[in-house]
């Protein structure tokens, strides 16, 4: 299944471009599904797959259900442990969606649609109509994050006293907390990691929306480095709302060539990792799908990704970061040559560029974003010898461990 995910900086048009890039794929054939959190004019809102033509589906997320509906099922886990307290349950009725539930919801939705869950034949192609960039950035890097905080709070190596848990369950009366506690741990890991493997998918891709202006240049140069970092890989960059670039109106013709400037710069920072593509400004708010199939021929909603192919024939958008080899004198112990872990990361400064080891894990800083990496097993057994960033490409020296790493003669 081929995965496109909608954003940019927000009031930009996204979920317009989202939904006209979902009609373009049903046009051709492929059996489309569109997740958004929005009413859309023209498709159903309904909260299970509707279906709007022949190949394409809607379905519009309910954070506010999705929040009651886990909260309840929490109660009933809890019950026992609610009852020997004196806890009282909490209705339906009474419950309120809480900040952050919407971003829960989206991932639940991901997670459904990965499955199958919706559609027995499954879908060819899933477009995702995600939050304005930034929040998009937090939602996209939960999986990751909240898998990790489950190792390292509830190690599944390290539950103790498991043969005992049945015996002290007797005498309390109730499931031990311990226990169902690394149940649901690992339910939800395992949830948690169908998302991410959605997300991490070489057939994902993301598609950033945005009207040409100084304000989103800002947003788009600030986030540019955060996404690679990330490990996301941009199709193309949307520039919505475009108006004629030749008007009588002065007024008009001001806004246009301050467009034109922007797209010039999006066109020379973007050439090397996704094509800029043009919508133009209809005049008013696309109202259905028969607005949206003006917009189809340009909306930039081909079924294969746009990525830029270097001369070696590897796509550096769907290989990001990569391991390389580098001669270095041999040591009267160790083995010969250091590993170079290469991150593409455009746009990083080096002033705002921080790198830590710490065990198995690199934790990386690139001036608002961060992010925790797990190393390779062949890193893992290396200490970090020195890094440069260069041309867009941080490169991290890893000299191998003696005593870690295997002899050989």
């Amino acid at each position: 299944m081929r995965t496109v995910l909608v954003t940019g900086p927000g009031g930009a048009g996204r979920t317009t471009v989202a939904a006209a890039t979902a009609l373009a794929g049903s046009r051709r054939g492929a059996r489309t599904l569109l997740i958004s959190p929005d009413d859309i004019p023209g498709f159903p809102a309904s909260t299970e797959p509707a279906q709007v033509t022949e190949t394409l589906w809607s379905v519009r997320t309910d954070s506010a259900e999705h929040f009651r509906a886990e909260l309840l099922a929490l109660q009933d886990q809890l019950s026992g442990v609610l009852g020997l307290l004196g806890g009282n349950r909490l209705d339906g009725e009474e419950l309120t969606e809480l900040p952050g539930s919407g971003q829960l919801a989206l991932l639940q939705s991901l997670r459904r649609a990965a499955r199958g869950d919706w559609s027995r034949d499954g879908y060819d192609l899933l477009v995702v109509d995600l939050p304005p960039l930034r929040e998009a950035l937090a939602v996209l890097a939960l999986p990751e994050q909240l898998r990790r905080y489950l190792r390292r709070l509830l190690p599944q190596e390290r539950q103790a006293a498991r043969a005992l848990r049945p015996m002290l369950a007797q005498l309390a009366g109730v499931p031990m907390p311990a226990q169902w506690l690394y149940e649901a741990a690992a339910r939800r890991d395992a949830e948690l990691a169908e998302v991410q493997a959605l997300i991490e998918d070489r057939a994902t891709t993301l598609r950033l929306v945005a009207e040409p202006g100084p304000a989103a240049e800002d947003a788009l140069r600030t986030t540019r480095t955060g996404l690679a970092l990330q490990g996301l890989r941009v199709d193309a960059l949307v520039a919505n709302r475009v108006l004629p670039r030749h008007s009588g109106d002065p007024w008009f013709a001001a806004l246009a060539a301050q467009q034109e400037k922007c797209l010039d710069h999006w066109r020379e920072e973007w050439a090397a990792e996704a094509p800029t593509r043009e919508l133009p400004h209809l005049g008013r708010d696309p109202q259905g799908p028969g607005d949206l199939t003006a917009l189809v021929a340009q909306a930039g909603g081909d079924a294969a990704p746009a990525v830029a192919v270097d001369g070696r024939g590897t796509g550096r958008a769907e290989d990001p970061w990569w391991i390389e080899e580098s001669e270095a004198p041999d040591g009267p112990d160790g083995p010969d040559g250091i590993l170079v872990w290469c991150l593409r990361l455009p746009g990083a400064v080096k002033k705002d560029l921080q790198l830590v080891r710490r065990g198995s894990e690199l934790l990386l800083t690139v001036g608002p974003f961060h992010r925790i990496v797990p190393l390779e097993s062949a890193l893992r057994r290396c200490t970090v010898s020195g890094a440069s960033l260069t041309d867009g490409v941080l490169r991290v020296r890893f000299t191998p461990d003696p005593d870690l790493w295997p002899r050989t003669g």
